[in-house]
């Protein structure tokens, strides 16, 4: 997860990327649309656009539909999430303790558990455990 987690924050690094991910986050976007409006906004070519295109999913970010010989770009639920929940342990550094944590408390009660329902034992003068007389 860690290369791919770089590879989304590399992507997100570039002001024209954000700005193209802007415009897909509304909705799907055909690519010659996604050109002229990014183009509008800044001095870039066409294959320019293209390359931010490309490093947008091979980041995990967009997807892209073929249809014919055009192509339609969206936003890649699962690359934002992953970014989302990177961010969301910044703001809660406690948050990745939160399941080792739980499991802790299962062994704890699962260990008072055993002893409920263990036989008494009684320790003889060496130390050893023995059953209690019953």
């Amino acid at each position: 997860m860690a290369a791919s987690l770089a590879r989304i924050f590399e992507a997100l690094g570039d002001p024209i990327r954000r700005y193209i991910l802007e415009l897909v986050a509304g909705g799907e976007q055909p690519a010659g649309a996604i050109v002229e409006t990014v183009r509008a906004q800044a001095s870039i070519s066409q294959p320019g656009v293209s390359q931010h295109l490309k490093v947008l999913r091979d980041a995990g970010l967009v997807i892209v539909r073929a249809e014919g010989t055009r192509r339609f770009y969206a936003l890649d639920a699962q690359g934002v999430e992953t970014a989302q929940a990177w961010l969301a342990g910044l703001g809660d550094p406690l948050h990745q303790m939160a399941n080792p944590l739980d499991a802790l408390g299962t062994e704890i009660a699962r260990g008072k558990r055993a002893g409920r329902t263990a036989e008494p034992t009684r320790r003889s003068r060496t130390g050893e455990a023995r059953p209690a007389a019953g």
